[in-house]
């Protein structure tokens, strides 16, 4: 679905991702590699202070209005009248189209969630996922073995200097954005402002994260109005409630042939279960 609203006025200053260092090895040489980026990026809306995030910074406008939707500060691109990001000051600058005034109540309470680094969530969230409605999905198992395959061919940075996570937006087999940032909710909130500017729907995607499935990825995907998640590492037990709470079909420790379906498996077709262990 293509996005009608009127786009933002916004810089383009993603910046490098990864650095060349040289290291020392357990042979006492010394060579060339790469390190992961990590620069502090605070957030101005209508000249308040929000917040400071940690971020690789390849896609800081993304990230903004991504954390500023998960975060229930905005429902749509139009609320957003501009996005400026400079690094001399590591700032973006928001400026809403309406005011953020009566955003103080939600500035009042904030929750230090268990995201990578130190996330954090603003407001009354759990209060408004009562409105949250997913469709059921329908996953075969086949495909999805083909979509972690598909996965496996991203993971840039990482695969280049390492310390980061990746998500991805998956449509089917797949992938239609992956991202990359040194924490999953960063990740995560880059791909929902990749979502609001173009006007994407959830409801026939699913999402993929290399981090565990916690309570914040699972509010943040459901808000997203994606019904499957799934990672290579586990799930948190709030995680776990959550996704039977909202509908959020969750699959853990997902790589080659091998997944636990923690929350969901009613929406799953096994027509390609491998051999060895069957049913008891």
């Amino acid at each position: 679905m293509q996005n009608k609203n009127k786009r933002p006025e916004m810089t383009n200053a993603g910046i490098a991702a990864s650095y060349p260092v040289s290291v020392t090895d357990e042979f006492g040489n010394t060579r060339k590699t790469h390190i992961t980026g990590e620069r502090p990026l605070t957030i101005y809306i209508d000249k308040q202070e929000i917040v400071t995030l940690m971020t690789l910074g390849k896609y800081p406008e993304l990230l903004v209005m991504g954390y500023l939707h998960n975060q229930g500060f905005i429902k749509t691109v139009a609320e957003i009248k501009a996005v400026q990001v400079d690094w001399d000051i590591e700032s973006a600058t928001v400026v809403t189209t309406n005011g953020s005034d009566n955003w103080d109540e939600k500035l009042k309470k904030r929750t230090v969630t268990s995201g990578c680094g130190q996330g954090t969530v603003f407001g009354n969230i759990m209060e408004d996922l009562e409105n949250i409605n997913l469709t059921k999905p329908s996953l075969v198992q086949s495909s999805f073995y083909r979509l972690l395959h598909n996965i496996r061919l991203y993971n840039d940075v990482y695969k280049k200097s390492g310390a980061v996570h990746g998500c991805a937006l998956c449509r089917g087999e797949n992938i239609e954005i992956f991202i990359e940032d040194v924490g999953r909710h960063n990740a995560t909130d880059a791909i929902a402002g990749h979502m609001l500017l173009e006007g994407i729907d959830g409801e026939d995607k699913s999402f993929y994260t290399t981090g565990r499935l916690t309570s914040e990825m699972v509010i943040k995907v459901a808000q997203m109005g994606i019904s499957v998640l799934f990672s290579r590492a586990g799930i948190t037990q709030m995680g776990f409630e959550l996704s039977k709470k909202l509908g959020v079909t969750t699959i853990a420790r997902a790589g080659g042939k091998h997944f636990l379906v923690y929350n969901g498996a009613d929406t799953l077709i096994f027509d390609a279960k491998p051999p060895g262990k069957t049913a008891t």
